[in-house]
Order: structure tokens, then sequence, then C-alpha cells
């Protein structure tokens, strides 16, 4: 699962000295409580890459059978003991793939890292094996969450989009029976070209059948991935400033996007300065759209008294993904390898490697990046700038923000890192 987690985040803001500054209230952005530099918020592992889908944006490229060279039992126990040894409290961890249902000792593993302290979750593909025995099983063995995906708020949309008839059934029954078992389920969605029009009925779906949390994955051109057509930087901000609004209907999160703490942070100084946020972020029709059709849906009614604050978070900054294989990457989505936990420690590599520590200086990016008032809150998609540049310090590709053009530059002054 991908979420962030309940617990983590100190807040971003100091006492604000001048009007306008929201100076009381749930705070706009949540820091890590842990020193980020010494141990990861969460590590995901890539159990397999055996899946029996055909999603079009599939990072992993899955196949239809596992690979031999997979983190075999005992390895991945060992995984697990690595996870354990950062400290308490230990690092989330989630089993991803492919399809994690496809290894046998999945329910075995979940126990063991159970039982050593270290929170585990699950993140299946809608298949089949999304039956209520699994569910239970996993549950059984101290499951923590469950994180599925709905990529549209229809079967045609969705399963064209996963590739295989009968995925939005399984997901719908997998999701409302996870709820039924006490389960935390979080909903993620791929932002792409071919659902954006939905994005507000796939957030109907989510508040009528409940989530601890909904994240918006904005899609990374890496897998199978590359062939799909990128937003443009004005279609990905009117998206980001959608997820704003509908975040006291349903709690709401970004993947791969990371400018969204930049809008957060935004939009908490315009509402207390009483400024509109279309003409002063300079909106596009994308976002009148959304806005309108989540009217029509009632998603402005508000139905929380707050909005889920984003956690500082990035790829090598807090994040960690193990391959397949045990290879160490930053994130999931950007393919550069920094060790294998089979020749080293998870520990030494995520605190020494010159990847991991270059990743955490955000003296190192470059462009608009380098430039921006928000690097040490956003940093911008480090996955997407590699993907499209081949330079992880690259700018943020999706990302139209002109450094310095925000007018309330002394407001945000007092809400950013280190702020008076």
């Amino acid at each position: 699962m991908t979420d962030h987690g309940p617990a983590a985040g100190t807040e971003a803001a100091g006492a604000p000295a001048r009007p306008g500054v929201p100076a009381h209230g749930p705070r706009a952005l949540r820091r890590q409580h842990q020193n980020v530099a010494e141990r990861p918020f969460i590590v995901i592992w890539e159990s397999t890459r055996a899946c029996p889908l055909a999603c079009l944006h599939c990072r992993a490229e899955a196949v239809t059978r596992r690979s031999p060279g997979e983190l075999d039992t005992a390895a991945a126990e060992d995984l697990l003991r690595q996870v354990a040894a950062f400290g308490r409290p230990a690092p989330l961890f989630v089993i991803t793939g492919g399809d994690p249902f496809q290894r046998p000792d999945l329910r075995h593993l979940v126990a063991y890292g159970t039982s050593l302290g270290v929170p585990v979750a699950v993140s299946p593909s809608g298949t089949p094996t999304l039956t209520p025995e699994n569910l239970a099983g996993l549950r059984e063995a101290g499951c923590t969450g469950l994180s599925l995906s709905l990529d549209g708020s229809t079967a045609e949309r969705h399963d064209g989009f996963r590739g295989v008839p009968g995925v939005y059934g399984w997901t719908l029954d997998a999701w409302d029976e996870a709820r039924r078992l006490g389960m935390k389920v979080q909903i993620n969605t791929t932002v792409n070209r071919g659902n954006l029009d939905d994005l507000p009925d796939i957030v109907r779906l989510v508040r009528e059948h409940g989530a601890m949390l909904w994240s918006a994955f904005f899609l990374v051109p890496t897998g199978r991935g590359r062939l799909l057509d990128a937003l443009t930087p004005q279609e990905a901000e009117d998206v980001l400033n959608f997820v704003y609004d509908v975040g006291l209907t349903v709690p709401a999160k970004t993947t791969e996007a990371h400018h969204f703490r930049r809008v957060v942070l935004q939009r908490r100084i315009l509402e207390a300065r009483g400024a509109g946020h279309v003409p002063a972020l300079r909106l596009g029709p994308l976002y009148e759209k959304l806005r309108a059709r989540a009217g029509e849906l009632g998603l402005h009614t508000a139905v929380r008294t707050a909005r889920r604050p984003p956690l500082d978070i990035n790829a090598g900054r807090g994040f960690v993904f193990v391959s397949h294989l045990g290879t160490v990457h930053p994130s999931g989505f950007l393919p550069l390898g920094a060790g294998s936990v089979r020749e080293r420690r998870l520990s030494e590599i995520y605190r020494e490697s010159e990847l991991f520590t270059g990743l955490r200086d955000p003296d190192r990016l470059g462009g608009r990046c380098g430039r921006c008032e928000f690097r040490t809150v956003c940093g911008g998609s480090r996955s997407r700038a590699y993907g499209v540049t081949d330079d992880p310090y690259a700018e943020e590709p999706w990302c139209g923000y002109r450094p310095g053009s925000f007018p309330y530059q002394e407001d945000l002054a007092e809400l950013l890192p280190g702020g008076r």
C-alpha cells in the first residue's frame, strides 16, 4: 500500500507573525518525525513480477510467471529483519508486485514481519485471487492495510485500462470485503489522459464505498507507461487543485505529484487572504470542468472537518524500493540501483549510497526545481525527471510553476521549514 501512514510528520509551520497567514487550525503539511537521512518512513518490496493482468501503465512490465531470481522465503525473511533493524518505530513495509498473491508464502511473510514489529501492508492486483478467504488470511496474519487500484468509474473504463475483463468487479468486491473485515483500504487512481474527465466519478465511488485514503497517482514514463500520452503542466496543475478541492469529501493525497504540497500551501494562504485561487493560480478549462462535475455529484459538500495534510516524502528521502531481485532503488519508478540487499544491508545502502544521499540534497536539483522556493517541501518527481531526461536531478516536467511568481511570498515564508 502506498499510503505514508497516519502517524508521521510534524508541523511545518512556525507561528505566523502577520495577518493573512493561517496561524491556527490544521497544519498544512506533515513532516516526518524521524531523521530521513537515517531511516525511511516506507519500504516497498516488489515481491514478484508475476501477474495475470496487462495494465497499460505497468511499471514492472509484468509477466505471467514468477522469476527464478526472486527473493525466496528465506531471503524475504532476511529483508524483513533488515527493515526491523532500522529501529522503532519500524518503517511501513508494503508488499507489492506484480501480484503478491502469486507467492504462496505471502501470508507467512506478513505474519513474520508482524512478529518483528514491522507494520506490513499489501498492494495486490485486481484478480480472482482477491477472495474473501485470502483477504481474511491476510487480516489474520496481521496485515495493517490493503491498497487497490481503481482507474475508472465503470467496468468499461477500468477493465480497458487494466487489460482484462472482470477486474472492476473483483476490485469492488475485494474493497467491500476488506472493509467488512475491518482492514484499512487505500484506493489508487492512475491519472492519465484517458480518465481525466472521470476523476470526479471515481471520487464518488470512494465516498460511497469508504476508504482510508484516495491517492491520485501521476503517471511516470517507465515500463509500459512510456507509451501513454503525458499530461501538460497546465493539466497537472488543474488536477492537483481538484484533488485539493475534494479533500473535505474524501481523505486525498497524491503519488509522484510532489508539487501537490506547493498547491496545498498556496491554497491555504489564498484562503486566509480571501483571494480567488482560480485567477491567482491561473487554472484552466480542465479544472473548471472537474469542478463543475464535482458540483453535480455533490463532492463539494464537506463531510470531513479538515483535509489530510500531505506528507513531505520523496524518492530516497523517506522512501525506498526493493525489487523482486533484491536491488535497492529510491523509488519503484526510478530504475537506478544503489546496491542489493543480498550483498549489503538495506540500512547501509539507504544511509550511505551516493544516489540516496544525493537525492536527499535539495542543492542538487537543477532547472526551475533548483531555483524554486518550494524545493525543500516539494522537490518534484525525481522519477518523472529521470524518465523524461535521464537525469534524476532535472526539473519536474509536469510542473509549470515559475519560481517566485506566487504573490504572497512573505506569507509563504512563514509556512516553509525554517519560517519565522
